[in-house]
């Protein structure tokens, strides 16, 4: 099984691991995420109804207002928040944003992680090395399905 790995540089410190939520639309905060449930809600954008909770969020970046933080902090209090969030576009938002959901978040790869990775695939992030692993989900092994006893 051959592992995807990307560089980029280091937003918020930490390593952690989960399955990618991936999208190439940019992000709003206010009106546009339900932090209580840590989904997409705004209507136009590829991702509505999808969880981020507790998913390696792969996104280009934020947009909308200053709430960005806010909603993302938010999402934080509730438990609903991203296991690790990697973007293209670096702004004071995201950066805030990134910051006060405390998960590892990377920027300024060596390729666009929107391009190389997919919904689905299995994502270990280690911020504080500016790397990224990435298994593809075609790669992954099978779950085991539990066998009753009678």
């Amino acid at each position: 099984m051959k592992k995807l790995v990307l560089h980029g540089r280091k937003v918020v410190e930490g390593v952690t691991e989960g399955e990618a939520l991936v999208t190439k639309d940019m992000i709003a905060g206010w009106g546009a995420i339900d932090p209580e449930k840590g989904i997409i809600i705004e209507r136009r954008h590829e991702l509505v109804n999808q969880s981020f909770k507790g998913k390696v969020f792969v996104f280009q970046g934020a947009k909308g207002s200053s709430g960005w933080a806010k909603i993302f902090q938010a999402t934080r209090i509730y438990g609903t928040q991203p296991a690790a969030m990697l973007f293209n576009v670096m702004n004071s938002k995201i950066a805030l944003g990134s910051v006060v959901v405390h998960a590892p978040a990377m920027t300024d790869f060596d390729r666009d992680p929107t391009e190389v990775i997919e919904t689905g695939d299995w994502v270990k992030v280690d911020a504080d090395r500016g790397i990224v692993e990435v298994t593809k989900k075609q790669d992954r092994p099978e779950k085991e399905e539990d066998s009753l006893d009678e």
